[in-house]
């Protein structure tokens, strides 16, 4: 299994949004950055977790779990000239952007707060969340720190 971390801003689409929706699934749309792209395209599969993550908000933090149940599949929403995240060049027969479903597993016990997690840096080495200028919106994130990071639940 691999483990993941997805980004979002909570005024978008936030944990308790998931919990709302039917199935409490979703489909994770709107990446438009390629190294995150090809995360979801290429290495996340059926089974995989994620944190997902409120970001941009007064407290930045990991709220929950939520487990892969589909696939990288073509994201509808960069051939939707109405959708905020439309891309006119990419094309239907060679999709540019991929999305994947997730589901909520749970919300953890409490929000684990960044400054928080930054406490632990000696320990994240290798931790996009916590890298200078790393601005991915969905990124890998290693068995050692997600145990770490549930730890601090």
């Amino acid at each position: 299994m691999n483990y993941w971390l997805f980004k979002n801003e909570p005024e978008d689409f936030s944990i308790d949004d998931l919990a709302k929706a039917k199935k409490q699934t979703t489909h994770w749309d709107g990446v438009r950055n390629y190294q995150a792209r090809n995360f979801m395209r290429d290495d996340m599969k059926v089974g995989d977790q994620g944190f997902f993550y409120h970001s941009n908000c007064e407290v930045p933090a990991v709220m929950g779990i939520v487990e892969i149940v589909r696939e990288a599949y073509p994201d509808h929403t960069a051939f939707d000239a109405n959708d905020p995240h439309f891309d006119p060049k990419s094309d239907p027969e060679n999709p540019r952007w991929m999305m994947v479903d997730v589901k909520l597993v749970r919300k953890l016990e409490r929000p684990i707060p960044l400054k928080e997690i930054k406490e632990y840096m000696d320990q994240l080495e290798g931790f996009h969340l916590v890298a200078r200028g790393n601005r991915l919106s969905v990124m890998p994130v290693q068995p050692k720190h997600w145990k770490l990071i549930l730890s601090l639940e």
